[in-house]
């Protein structure tokens, strides 16, 4: 199986033992067959979060380190920027032909684009969070970590 892993759960990867301990029993995101994936977003967005957090070159070179041992994925990709035109689309519940069944949902971009990713690359998304909700089973395969 290939897993799409979101930035909350990356960092969890990188500072909560408790918690990696459940995913990695649970999913077993890097044990073979499974791949792991990455959105380049989700790179982005922890080097962001590096820098805000003032990591010293340990954690930073840590980082780099865990990087390496996943796929990153970029979304340069005609097939990923169509995907999060009708995932946004969709999330507000414009998109003919596929009505949302709730509220219109506001994503945030980079949430839009770690979905499309997900989507494309036909992971399964493994988040923290809610923001996705929406889209499991309609554009992607969601799993939801609960925090230990």
């Amino acid at each position: 199986m290939k897993y799409l892993l979101d930035t909350n759960i990356l960092i969890i990867y990188l500072r909560d033992r408790k918690t990696k301990t459940h995913i990695e029993s649970t999913f077993q995101p890097f044990d073979l067959p499974n791949v792991p994936l990455v959105s380049i977003v989700s790179v982005g967005e922890l080097k962001s979060f590096a820098l805000r957090n003032k990591w010293g070159e340990k954690r930073l070179s840590n980082l780099d380190i865990f990087l390496e041992q996943v796929i990153i994925v970029d979304i340069n990709s005609h097939d990923i920027i169509e995907r999060y035109a009708n995932i946004d689309t969709f999330s507000q519940g414009k998109l003919k032909g596929q009505p949302l069944s709730s509220s219109a949902r506001n994503m945030g971009k980079n949430d839009l684009w770690i979905a499309a990713t997900a989507s494309v690359a036909n992971a399964t998304l493994l988040t923290t969070d809610k923001d996705s909700e929406h889209l499991n089973k309609n554009y992607l395969t969601l799993e939801t970590v609960h925090l230990i």
